[in-house]
């Protein structure tokens, strides 16, 4: 066999879609190594992946509400309470000792303040009691001159 035979025999027994590695044929031209930069697009680069920003609204929601308590020198408490900046309720009378129990629940601090605020009145109140227990016993003592 001669050389020519035998590049033809090969030729033959290989198949004509799969070129040979070496020999670059007429279909195919011949494949030149190209760096990966320029062989792939811009747009199929890796992208990196975004920082998420964690929410902090899911781990604290919060509303807000404003309740008002005021009292009077006499010992008179009212309540109001607002909600997102609407009134839902207005100068509702509340209890004194009310208002005591819910400071003693919320803090110290609160409750001390509230208690002396409520010592005053209770002061006031007694004497008030006193000067009107002695007026009582003058008009009783008015009373009974009138009767004898």
């Amino acid at each position: 066999m001669t050389e020519e035979q035998s590049s033809t025999e090969n030729a033959a027994t290989q198949p004509e879609s799969a070129p040979s590695p070496v020999e670059p044929t007429a279909d195919a031209p011949a494949a030149t190594p190209q760096p990966e930069a320029e062989a792939a697009p811009a747009e199929e680069a890796p992208k990196k992946p975004r920082a998420r920003k964690q929410s902090t609204a899911k781990k604290t929601r919060t509303v807000e509400l404003t309740l008002t308590v005021t009292g009077t020198a006499d010992g008179e408490w009212q309540a109001d309470l607002m909600h997102a900046g609407k009134r839902v309720v207005q100068s509702l009378p509340v209890a004194a000792a009310a208002v005591s129990k819910a400071a003693a629940e919320l803090h110290q601090d609160i409750s001390d303040t509230i208690e002396s605020v409520l010592n005053q009145a209770r002061q006031q109140h007694e004497a008030k009691l006193a000067e009107l227990e002695a007026e009582v016993e003058r008009v009783r003592k008015a009373l009974a001159e009138l009767e004898s």
